[in-house]
């Protein structure tokens, strides 16, 4: 099996922590040049000092942008690419609040779509013209199971994860004879910040202890435990990899069996 990302640049958004930082490990691993994007340099600093580095070439570079300024976003991705073509899009960002779609005020969604649809368009089309030249491009979207199965309480996350996930399918039509592949990751209750976020936010807003809330969650999951980012970071390298050259269009559940539908 062909895993080796020798001589490919990958660029890992959201990659100061959880899914984001272990997929910059796990593509590391299999030789590519990762280059980080997030808020916090400090944090960037730190993951990209301590990635993986397997042979003698390899780089890891970093930089502090905020997915919300969409000028700058551009800015600063136009600079990578100049520096070196980026083959791997690992496009993953932070969620929505949580909370019914009924009250969400206006100013959500559209803080979602920049963050999400927007930024990813960004992304696309500062990556795209090195990805054709190569003729090797792997954009793998980091989104959620609610893409499949809409989840309770997460109104502003539904919509926008689904309108990502309809943008990727259409990508991949339109890229596939260009030998870039657009697949989707959906992740299901995995440990990170996130999780925890969301956790905190039920028990204050139910009265119940996040330990309940935890469990209740667990019920629903057949694994009966949550995910760990590098599981789902396993899944998102090998989308990357030329293994999963006729892998195009896809989302992929990584949700320990949870999600109950057939699509």
């Amino acid at each position: 099996m062909q895993l080796d990302l020798k001589g490919r640049h990958a660029l890992v958004c959201g990659a100061s922590q959880g899914i984001g930082r272990a997929s910059a490990v796990e593509l590391a691993e299999l030789g590519a040049d990762v280059t980080l994007l997030a808020r916090s340099s400090d944090a960037l600093k730190s993951v990209a000092e301590s990635l993986p580095r397997i042979h003698d070439t390899q780089r890891h570079r970093w930089h502090a942008v905020d997915m919300q300024d969409t000028a700058a976003l551009q800015t600063t991705t136009n600079g990578i690419v100049a520096q070196a073509p980026v083959h791997i899009l690992v496009n993953n960002t932070g969620g929505p609040a949580g909370g019914p779609i009924q009250n969400a005020p206006l100013a959500e969604f559209e803080h979602a779509f920049r963050q999400q649809l927007l930024a990813g368009q960004v992304l696309l089309q500062a990556v795209l013209p090195g990805m054709r030249a190569s003729g090797y491009g792997r954009l793998v979207n980091v989104i959620s199971t609610s893409v499949k199965e809409p989840i309770a309480g997460l109104g502003v996350s539904n919509t926008v994860r689904a309108a990502v996930a309809a943008w990727a399918k259409t990508l991949a039509g339109e890229l596939a004879a260009d030998g870039i592949t657009v697949n989707s990751v959906l992740p299901g209750y995995t440990r990170t910040q996130r999780l925890d976020s969301l956790l905190a936010a039920q028990a204050k807003s139910s009265g119940r202890s996040e330990h309940d809330i935890a469990e209740s969650l667990l019920a629903g999951v057949p694994a009966r435990r949550f995910g760990e980012a590098g599981e789902v970071a396993a899944v998102i390298a090998f989308l990357c990899t030329p293994a999963a050259a006729y892998v195009n269009g896809v989302s992929i559940a990584v949700d320990g069996g949870r999600t109950r539908s057939l699509s």
